[in-house]
C-alpha cells in the first residue's frame, strides 16, 4: 500500500468538502444566485387565475346534468329494483 497515495487521495477530498461545505453556507447567507440559492418559489411567474363566464358555467352545468342523468340511467337499468313495502 502506497499511504502517500491514500494521504494525498484524502487530503484532495478534504479540499473538495470544504469547497462545497463553503458555497452551501455562502448560499444559506444569500450569496450569489446564479449558484443555485434561489429556490423555485422566488422564480415561478404568478399565473392569472381563470373565471368562468356565466354563460360558460351554465354550459358546464348543463353537460354535468346530462352526465349524471346517464349514469343514472345506466345504473338503474342494470340493478334490479327491491320490491316496494306498503
Amino acid at each position: 500500500m502506497d499511504i502517500q497515495r491514500i494521504v494525498s487521495e484524502l487530503k484532495k477530498e478534504r479540499d473538495h468538502l470544504d469547497r462545497v461545505i463553503a458555497l452551501l453556507a455562502r448560499t444559506g447567507e444569500g450569496g450569489n444566485p446564479s449558484e443555485g440559492s434561489r429556490s423555485r418559489a422566488t422564480t415561478r411567474v404568478p399565473t392569472k387565475k381563470r373565471h368562468l363566464t356565466p354563460q360558460g358555467r351554465k354550459r358546464l352545468s348543463d353537460l354535468m346534468k346530462k352526465r349524471w342523468a346517464e349514469r343514472r340511467k345506466k345504473n338503474s337499468s342494470s340493478r334490479k329494483q327491491p320490491p316496494k313495502a306498503a
